[in-house]
């Protein structure tokens, strides 16, 4: 009767430290997706949904193909976006990372991820979905779980297709499984991650 949510972040898209907002996967964030289509093979997935952004479609084809029963869904639930603005308890430090977003952004944000949490989060014994979606929307689904303040999705990152495993027993809390896990990827191919560690 368990509930599982499978949370992985798009693979490397192509130029994007050119600070590129979307486009095609780069030759690493295509063979970061196969590994992880690799990796999750063996999951009896229901339903794979991804953000409508290209590098996740294209992430989400990837695993597609290696399981063909699946057709991947995109939903705007799973956009990238800013989940909350400066709170009271946010540290000073990230004042200057939300100066660059609008109060509008932040807001959008905060009522997409309200209405994610309620869709993905909701009650579906015996299911298997995989989420391909953004550093960002992963981070606040973590901090969703675990009841963290609402600035900590800050301090929690993902790296390209890293995998984080979300599960729900009957009359149980949703609980972390696993976060981030890269074990599908080599060292060469574990990117997105503030630093990155040689273990």
């Amino acid at each position: 009767m368990t509930q599982y949510l499978y949370l992985v972040r798009h693979g490397e898209h192509q130029d994007a430290e050119h600070g590129l907002e979307d486009g095609p996967l780069s030759p690493r964030g295509r063979r970061q997706a196969e590994l992880l289509a690799d990796r999750i093979s063996g999951v009896p997935l229901d339903a794979v949904w991804h953000s409508p952004l290209e590098r996740a479609q294209e992430t989400a084809r990837a695993v597609a193909k290696r399981l063909p029963a699946v057709s991947p869904q995109a939903s705007s639930l799973l956009f990238d976006c800013v989940p909350t603005g400066m709170t009271p308890d946010t540290p000073p430090s990230y004042e200057p990372f939300f100066g660059s977003y609008t109060e509008a952004e932040t807001e959008a944000g905060a009522a997409q991820m309200s209405d994610a949490v309620g869709e993905f989060l909701a009650r579906k014994p015996e299911t298997h979905e995989l989420l391909i979606t953004h550093n960002f929307v992963i981070a606040w689904f973590v901090r969703e779980v675990l009841q963290a303040p609402d600035w900590r999705w800050l301090t929690i990152n993902q790296a390209h297709c890293g995998l984080t495993v979300l599960a729900q027993r009957p009359g149980r809390p949703w609980t972390l499984v696993s976060h981030n896990d890269l074990a599908h990827l080599p060292v060469e191919l574990r990117t997105g991650l503030p630093d990155i560690l040689l273990v």
